[in-house]
């Protein structure tokens, strides 16, 4: 982890410095695990920061002490029901394996269970299933999210009670 990590909630002049981690991160932590192809029409869509997410209090950024975002990831409630989706989960690629979205996530099960959700629900990339098996969520199958008509992503379908 790096040395000091702070996770806060997101605050829309967050959003550039989202952007850049997005626009960094995504092309080179999915490169392995989707053909050029699908990553060229993906790639725009997905490595923008939603300015929705910045204002909804339940996104969250980890920032080192000297304010460089390492990382990002949430939740949003579904109208009723109880059951609470991921949000965009992403870390730095050169800050991977430190633990860094490990606390994103420790944040974000926290509070949708202080919230009083009973399950979050997942469309994980391929690339972080083993994180999110290693989080307690289990793999449902394949799907495909439509980004845009047109334009669909293979992702994986997970959950997890709380």
């Amino acid at each position: 982890m790096p040395d000091t990590l702070t996770i806060r909630v997101a605050e829309p002049s967050d959003l550039l410095a989202l952007d850049a981690l997005f626009g960094r991160a995504y092309p080179r932590l999915l490169k392995a695990d989707y053909p050029p192809s699908v990553l060229v029409t993906a790639l725009p869509l997905i490595s923008k920061a939603q300015p929705q997410l910045l204002r909804s209090g339940t996104f969250y950024v980890a920032e080192t002490g000297t304010g460089w975002l390492v990382g990002a990831g949430g939740w949003t409630p579904r109208r009723g029901g109880g059951i609470g989706d991921i949000r965009h989960v992403v870390t730095d690629d050169r800050q991977t394996r430190r633990g860094v979205g490990r606390a994103i996530l420790t944040r974000v099960i926290a509070d949708a269970t202080a919230a009083g959700l009973r399950l979050l629900d997942c469309k994980a990339t391929r690339t972080a299933v083993p994180f999110y098996r290693a989080m307690g969520f289990a793999e449902d199958g394949e799907i495909t999210v439509s980004l845009r008509p047109g334009i669909d992503f293979p992702a994986i379908h997970m959950t997890r009670p709380l």
